[in-house]
């Protein structure tokens, strides 16, 4: 086993040992390869530089309390790839070649995979990329398909602490009818200088609101929304909003839970009424949000309105008994009623 210190590690491109990979040629996949030098070379033409042609994944390899090994959910993230390829008109892998490619990237790099015991997983991060040397404006006719993975521990380098949010007015994340619901690598370049400003000003987080009217909300630059009002868990029903995994996971625990689940246009007032507000992502799990202030340029100092739900650091029940349930399921510590959890052979 790699000599890592688990409860340390944080989220990064950690440099583990082997890369899966396959490349589509002439109508067809080929033979699946592990190649230990992690890495493949692109000619300076190729169209994923120039056109942005490119989608990603990203889930989890976890050691569970019995020492079984499992990866969480596989068969959502190869049907969001699957929806994204079509969207950028790419050839994707289908459901077994996605899985058996993710757990052979488990099985190459098993010395990276953390033991139970610690918060922390195995990432995967599977990415189909167009490798084709082109200028014209049309998909591309070879394809990359590789599957690495890196240790992970918290995102933000801390596990149910709460942060504080910003919505920038003068940015927006997706145009309506566009991107936004699709796991493409352009979504998140264009939150990369947003961010780096918030962050200088001791934001962890960005909150957009539809591009359209700025009525409503959308999703935080890195990951789902969701508010916790009485009794219920409510999340944004949005074109422009990536289906997320663990979105999907927490709405179907907080209904276990004997919550009511609200999938629905959420307006930006309705901020006011929540008593908690979070963060989901399959990085993050949940982030809670401590405050998020409004600013018409998020450059300048004016805080035009605040809403408050803790102190920076303090996190409420429901997020904490959420979190709990869903990474409980993940390390083998509560029963998966909903088979959610792929075991692997190492």
């Amino acid at each position: 086993m790699a000599d890592i210190q688990w409860d340390k590690i944080g989220f990064d491109a950690y440099r583990t040992k082997t890369l899966v990979l396959a490349r589509w040629k002439d109508g067809k996949w080929s033979e699946i390869k592990e190649d230990d030098s992690f890495s493949f070379t692109l000619d300076p033409f190729t169209c994923v530089f120039h056109y942005a042609m490119s989608c990603f994944e990203g889930l989890k390899a976890f050691t569970q309390k019995d020492g079984r090994v499992v990866i969480f959910r596989p068969l959502e993230n190869a049907h969001r790839m699957q929806r994204t390829a079509r969207f950028l008109g790419l050839p994707a892998p289908d459901d077994d070649m996605f899985v058996e490619m993710c757990e052979r990237c488990v099985r190459a790099n098993r010395e990276f995979l953390p033991p139970y015991g610690h918060d922390a997983s195995l990432y995967i991060r599977p990415l189909l990329l167009g490798a084709q040397p082109k200028m014209q404006l049309t998909p591309p006719d070879e394809v990359i398909f590789a599957v690495m993975c890196a240790p992970a521990g918290s995102y933000y380098g801390a596990f149910l602490k709460s942060f504080a949010a910003v919505i920038p007015l003068n940015y927006d994340r997706a145009a309506p009818k566009g991107s936004g619901s699709y796991k493409v690598g352009a979504n998140y370049a264009s939150t990369f200088r947003p961010y780096q400003i918030a962050h200088n000003q001791g934001y962890m987080e960005l909150l957009y609101l539809n591009s359209k009217t700025h009525g409503f909300i959308d999703e935080f630059g890195s990951s789902n929304f969701f508010g916790i009002k009485g009794n219920s868990y409510v999340t944004p029903l949005s074109d422009s909003v990536l289906p997320s995994i663990t979105n999907k996971s927490l709405q179907e625990l907080a209904a276990d839970l004997g919550m009511k689940v609200e999938k629905r246009p959420v307006p930006v007032e309705e901020l006011a009424e929540f008593e908690e507000v979070g963060a989901c992502g399959t990085a993050v799990v949940i982030t809670p949000i401590s405050h998020i202030d409004v600013k018409e340029e998020l450059e300048e100092d004016s805080v035009s309105r605040t809403y408050r739900y803790f102190p920076d650091g303090q996190v409420g029940p429901v997020c904490t008994r959420l979190y709990k349930a869903l990474t409980a399921i993940q390390k083998g510590e509560a029963e998966d009623i909903h088979n959610w959890c792929h075991g692997i052979e190492l």
